[in-house]
Order: structure tokens, then sequence, then C-alpha cells
């Protein structure tokens, strides 16, 4: 058994994973830039026309279940928002092969998240709740999902729900999204601070006890064939791994972790002083590097979007005139 003091790789999971999470928060900013200037024109301030960017509907994960929705139902792929559809469908793809590849290397708020941890950490007010307070919090994002899913897939009949992705409401939800971050009301910086404040003092709040959008990843990823295992001969029970764990999963006291909570981050991989304590393995028996679990979820992503992009599920069959009309008409207060 070797026991390494000095990194074992010139990159390690922590910094790889830093890195992805600021270049995909980097093409989030891009992208709403080019959505501002779309709207700008759509609003008849600028002469200049901007094509709406696709990808600004990732923010519309309501959109997205309804939207799917109607294509288990009908077969009919949302025409107002199809890439909200397509990349949530690429999510759901990488959670089921890869954990929850989005939440640990491409979501911009978990980037954000990820960096509050870390401060909370170095400031050393950063813990960990006890198990009585642990499951109660961790169950309110899967209470969220619940109340989510349940509305969606069965108290909303097929009519409403094509009604809703066809209303005025949905056309121009990404704009309200948009107000959202550039004009936030003072109820929304309210809340958004308190998350801030409590993501300081408890480990990743907001991931770990309040996005649903993480929780359906996680029900998803509880099937993934990738996973973290532990070799218990060559464990030393130093609980390095847990403590670096965003997820507050108890590695060294797991054979292979298949937490909903795990992210797939690899940080516990990286923590470990340990060579081959903690491994990568598809199906519990091939061993695979730890970085394949970014670069394919990444590949995933990708892959949907090549797809999308070739066969018309990516920009809106709406032409750019119909959005100009309709954010005239409904987004007076924005």
């Amino acid at each position: 058994m070797q026991i390494n003091e000095s990194p074992r790789e010139r990159l390690t999971p922590v910094q790889f994973r830093l890195l992805l999470q600021a270049a995909f928060t980097l093409f989030n900013i891009y992208v709403g830039i080019r959505f501002a200037a779309f709207l700008s024109w759509a609003l008849g301030k600028s002469e200049v026309f901007v094509a709406k960017p696709g990808a600004v509907e990732g923010f519309l994960p309501i959109s997205a279940l309804l939207g799917l929705r109607q294509w288990l139902s009908t077969a009919e792929w949302d025409p107002v928002h199809p890439a909200g559809l397509t990349i949530f469908l690429a999510i759901v793809t990488m959670a089921f092969l890869f954990r929850k590849g989005f939440c640990a290397y491409i979501c911009p708020v978990g980037f954000i998240s990820n960096l509050i941890d870390r401060a909370g950490r170095r400031l050393k007010l950063s813990r960990v709740p006890r198990p009585w307070a642990d499951y109660p919090l961790t169950g309110i994002k899967y209470l969220g999902v619940g109340f989510f899913s349940y509305t969606v897939f069965i108290s909303m009949d097929l009519r409403s729900v094509q009604s809703f992705l066809t209303g005025p409401y949905n056309m121009v939800a990404d704009a309200k999204m948009m107000a959202f971050f550039t004009d936030p009301s003072t109820t929304s910086l309210i809340v958004v601070t308190a998350i801030v404040l409590l993501s300081l003092v408890i480990r990743n709040a907001w991931c770990r006890y309040l996005c649903p959008y993480g929780a359906l990843l996680g029900l998803f990823s509880w099937l993934s064939p990738t996973a973290v295992t532990r070799d218990e001969e060559r464990c030393i029970g130093c609980g390095k791994c847990t403590k670096g764990c965003p997820g507050a999963i108890k590695v060294e006291e797991k054979k292979i972790v298949r937490s909903p909570e795990c992210i797939g981050c690899m940080e516990c991989v990286g923590h470990c002083p340990v060579d081959d304590c903690l491994t990568v393995k598809a199906a519990g028996r091939f061993r695979v590097h730890w970085l394949t679990v970014g670069i394919c979820s990444v590949a995933v992503l990708l892959l949907f979007w090549g797809w999308a992009k070739l066969t018309g599920h990516w920009d809106s069959e709406m032409p750019p005139f119909m959005f100009k009309r309709m954010y005239s008409m409904f987004l007076g207060a924005v």
C-alpha cells in the first residue's frame, strides 16, 4: 500500500471540476449577452437583429418537463422551446450513465454553490447537519420534484399541457427568467441572500436540500452503472474522502457509492491519500479513469446538441417576428 503526501496527478479532480464549471459559466454568460441582444431587438430598443440562442432554454426546466409530457403522449416536440427539451433529455441521460454530471461539471448555479461552499470551509463556518436534521432537510427537494411531477404527469390533462406550452406565458418565459437575473425584485434578493448565507454555514445547502432538478437527476443516477468503489483492504479510514465530498456522503463506510447525493465530482478520489483505494468502475467491473465522468458528461450534452441541430430540435419553429410580437405584448413589466 502506498500513501501519497503529494498530488498524484498534474490535474486533480478538484481543479478539473472547477475548470469545467468555470468554462460553462462563462458560456452561459455569453448566451445571456446574446439573448439580451435578441430581446433588445424584439422590444424595439435596437435595430440590430441577433438570433435567439437556443441554449437559454436550459433555464426553463418546468417548460421542459411539460414538453416531455407532451412528447411522451403525442410524439410531438415542443415547437416553442425545443432546445429546452433537448437539454433536459441530455441531462437525464448523463445522470443515468455518469451520475449527476450536470450538477458536478455543467450547472452554473452549481458552480456558484461550489464556490460559496469552499468559502464557508475556508472561513471554518461550514457544517454538516446531524442525521436527525440532515434527512428531513434532504427531503425538501424530493417533495419539490414530487410536486412538479404530480402536477405535470397526473394533475394536468394533455390539453392543459399543450395549452400552456403554446400560451403567451411560456412563450415569454425565457425573457421573464432573464429579468430575474437582470432586474430582481426585493423578495428575490432577500431569498438569494438567505440561500447564500445558508450555504456558507451548511455544506452545499442549495444542491443538497433545495434543488428539485438535482433531486430528479439523483433518482436517475441511482441506476447509473458508473460509481466510485472503495477497496476495504487498502482503506486506512482517514475520512478525507468524506471531508472532501460536497454531498457529505460517508464514503469511507461504503464499498460502492450509489447514493443519489453523489454528483460524480470525483473529489473523494482526489482527496484519498492511498493509491487505488478509491477508483471509478463501470458496471461494477470495468475500471475507468476519474476524468471519464466529466468528459463523457460533456460529450453527452454535445451529442444531443449536434443531433438537435441536424434534426431541427434546437431552434424554435416560431419565426422571430412572432417572438417580437409576443415580447412587445406581454413584457410591459419586464
